[in-house]
């Protein structure tokens, strides 16, 4: 084995000393939230063989013993939802955890945008004054690292009752998402937000679980030659980095030691990163989840949402990968957690996604080709909804910013993954989503798309006639489509297409400023398309989508969009 493959030996240190009395993560801390009417799992560390017992407040207990490697895990049952519980976990010594309640958990994982914090959003500023003590948020420090991890070197991350700080420093998109779900169930929520920007789909699932995935071998092959050139070209060896890394966490340990939580007025304490060489970085796959999935399973969830895509959406090529990753990536969490949880984590529990919203400037175009990847993203996206059992898309395209990479309109993202949970998984009499596109028929020179998830009756954005929808005949050339709402169906034509074939919807960067469809609770349709004609040409130049210039003083707006009614 290569000295790189070891642990960092100040954490060798830190687990030698942990291992000598009962321990366990902040995940079991004051604050926390257990999954109700279930079995939850809890586990930690201890003297090898030590006797372990787990007692609650209201009355469980458990019991286990741990290894000879001194790893211990029990499950505790937990009765319908409640606050204002302890529990008592003694061996050798004692933990006190106090102000535990029980309600409903769910993880929220992703890149920037589901990092991007509620208090930098547009809305920040109506909940200044939120006191949600029955809301619990657990957010950590951005990790990676290039082996699985039993613990988070996160040492700041701690379940925290919602409150004016609280709310602010967290993700956005888990906020609202997890303030509605608390409100319309009336029942404690908690939130468990693993975020890490510019991270690839191929860093959230370890190695075997995409080795056979072309995008990911090829993804992995590129990493790999740049890791060879840096190691060679600039002296930057494994073990060197591994050597400067164990010195900063050295330093990061003892700043925690010493009371410290602060790097600066604005960031708090966070362990250290490497960079380079590349197949220790951020971008490498299973880097991620090793270090911040791996650690926190299996921990009783409800379900998942995830906002990743961004990163896998360089090219055509790149994103069409994205509907087969997307699908391994939900596969593996799902039997994951379900395996370790011995099987009290549903094998089949509700996984959404974000579709990602608009980007780049407005569509001019009736349909755009290769250059607008992410148009073929949210197709996969969609595409994968619908394939992979208790899964949902929340469709995003009237959110965005046509320059900046992490828009600030974050809270319709949230709501409307409250509204698919709620829907969906709760069986609450609501509408969940937009409108879904189904089928389509044709006569003479018109095209019928039909649509399910209506509501109270589909309409469109403004009160003009909708000009987001484009029709081809045999010879695969778009044009924009004249679109009559009749019911739960649209009619589509143009003098242009006598006999129209296939139609495509929003499907551009950036569709947000046409006059999209919604139904009348305010949820928007996703782009998609009914032909299957390719979406790029295998011999032409692979376009790569590019960041608009951002102007110093540019100024982030937020859009007009029908308001969300539920």
């Amino acid at each position: 084995m290569k000295s790189y493959d070891l642990l960092p030996i100040a954490l060798l240190s830190i687990a030698s000393s942990l291992i000598a009395e009962v321990h366990v993560s902040e995940l079991f801390s004051d604050h926390m939230i257990l999954q109700q009417e279930a079995s939850n799992a809890i586990w930690g560390t201890a003297e090898p063989n030590e006797k372990i017992t787990i007692s609650a407040s209201w009355g469980a207990q458990a019991e286990t013993s741990a290894n000879n490697a001194g790893k211990w895990k029990a499950f505790l049952s937990t009765p319908a939802y409640g606050t204002d519980h302890s529990l008592k976990i003694q061996g050798d010594n004692i933990i006190d955890i106090n102000n535990v309640a029980i309600g409903e958990v769910w993880l929220c994982a992703g890149q920037s945008n589901m990092g991007w914090s509620m208090g930098n959003s547009f809305e920040a500023e109506q909940e200044a004054n939120v006191i949600l003590p029955n809301f619990r948020i657990f957010k950590s420090a951005r990790e990676h690292w290039h082996e699985p991890l039993d613990e988070k070197r996160d040492r700041l991350d701690r379940w925290k009752t919602c409150n004016p700080e609280s709310a602010a420093e967290t993700s956005a998109v888990s906020y609202y998402f997890g303030k509605k779900l608390h409100l319309k169930l009336d029942v404690p929520v908690g939130i468990i937000v693993q975020a890490f920007a510019g991270t690839p789909i191929e860093g959230w699932m370890p190695w075997d679980v995409q080795k056979n995935n072309a995008r990911s071998q090829l993804h992995k092959a590129d990493l790999d030659a740049t890791a060879q050139r840096q190691t060679e070209q600039m002296g930057m060896s494994a073990e060197q980095a591994i050597a400067a890394y164990n010195q900063e966490l050295v330093r990061y340990n003892a700043q925690i030691d010493a009371g410290e939580t602060m790097k600066n007025k604005v960031k708090s304490l966070a362990p250290p990163i490497i960079t380079k060489p590349a197949n220790l970085g951020h971008q490498y796959p299973a880097h991620q989840f090793n270090a911040m999935i791996h650690p926190i399973r299996p921990y009783g969830i409800r379900g998942a949402i995830w906002y990743q895509g961004e990163r896998n959406s360089k090219n055509v090529p790149q994103t069409l990968a994205y509907r087969e990753q997307l699908a391994l990536l939900i596969n593996y969490y799902r039997v994951s957690w379900n395996e370790l949880s011995d099987g009290n984590v549903a094998a089949d529990f509700p996984f959404q996604f974000t579709q990602l919203p608009s980007w780049n400037p407005a569509q001019i175009e009736p349909v755009e080709g290769p250059e607008a990847v992410w148009s073929v993203n949210r197709e996969m996206m969609r595409l994968t909804s619908l394939e992979v059992p208790h899964t949902a898309m929340a469709v995003s395209i009237d959110t965005g910013d046509a320059v900046a990479l992490h828009p600030k309109n974050k809270k319709p993202i949230g709501l409307r993954h409250a509204y698919l949970a709620l829907k969906n998984t709760y069986n609450k009499d609501i509408i969940g989503s937009g409108p879904r596109y189904q089928s389509q028929t044709s006569k003479d020179d018109t095209l019928t798309l039909h649509f399910d998830s209506c509501g109270s009756g589909l309409v469109a954005a403004k009160d003009e006639p909708l000009n987001s929808f484009a029709i081809a005949g045999k010879n695969e050339t778009w044009h924009w489509a004249t679109a009559t709402i009749k019911g739960d169906t649209i009619e589509l034509s143009s003098p242009n297409v006598p006999a129209p074939l296939a139609a495509r919807y929003a499907w551009a960067m950036n569709p947000s400023q046409r006059n999209l469809l919604y139904n009348r609770e305010g949820i928007p349709a996703s782009p998609f398309r009914t032909d299957n004609w390719p979406l790029f040409d295998p011999t032409a130049e692979i376009i790569t989508v590019l960041k608009p210039s951002k102007d110093r003083s540019y100024q982030s707006k937020d859009w007009q969009r029908p308001a969300m009614t539920q």
